[in-house]
């Protein structure tokens, strides 16, 4: 089921949509997933924060996905030097509230992963990461060292902002600790392969709610 949704935000409104388990389902799990970089036209529209989001209700869960502060409906104007990590932490607010009970994940793509790692050592209510195209060549990605949550990173193989041979090289303690896959032959925005992304996130979703 979609809803559309308003999330109260740190300096103002913030505009989401909803997905709850088909059927009125209990969700195992609930997800906030944040979307790339606002001024190169990231928004929650975006096609892999689509597909990502897909694969985690396909699983099961109750996901939302959000515009950060000055993108679309939502209110205040772009940070871009971590307020956006406080957007996030809103809308796990928001999932804790409509969700009560369940484990919160928070996930993103691009920016919007590094906004979750940013986040996630500091805020325990997370219990799980799911890092889209986390761009290790664009911006300084090692606070990821620093998360505990378990996760799962799904990298393309054709990045220019980011592979997994470059995060490994940054970050090899990452693949000790996290799932990882990397898709390969595509873009930044797995253009021709974004159901083989969701089909991913979507079974390591499952696999995750197993252990």
């Amino acid at each position: 089921m979609s809803e559309k949704v308003t999330i109260p935000g740190p300096v103002g409104k913030l505009e989401a949509e909803l997905w709850l388990p088909e059927g009125g389902a209990a969700a195992p799990a609930a997800a906030a997933i944040c979307h790339p970089h606002p001024l190169h036209g990231g928004t929650m529209r975006n096609n892999v924060v689509h597909r990502t989001a897909r694969g985690l209700h396909d699983a099961g869960l109750a996901v939302v996905r959000f515009n950060f502060r000055g993108v679309g409906g939502s209110e205040g104007v772009h940070d871009g030097h971590g307020a956006e990590e406080e957007d996030l932490a809103a809308a796990l607010t928001f999932l804790g509230e409509k969700v009560p009970g369940v484990p919160l994940w928070a996930a993103g793509f691009s920016f919007g992963s590094r906004t979750v790692v940013g986040l996630a050592p500091r805020d325990r209510r997370i219990e799980r990461v799911a890092l889209i195209a986390l761009p290790v060549i664009a911006y300084d990605c090692r606070i990821a060292l620093q998360v505990r949550q378990p996760g799962g990173i799904f990298m393309a193989g054709d990045d220019t902002f980011g592979t997994m041979a470059v995060m490994r090289d940054q970050m090899p303690e990452l693949f000790d600790r996290f799932h990882v896959e990397e898709v390969p032959g595509v873009d930044h925005f797995f253009t021709g392969k974004l159901d083989d992304l969701r089909l991913r996130v979507k079974n390591w979703a499952v696999a995750s709610l197993a252990n």
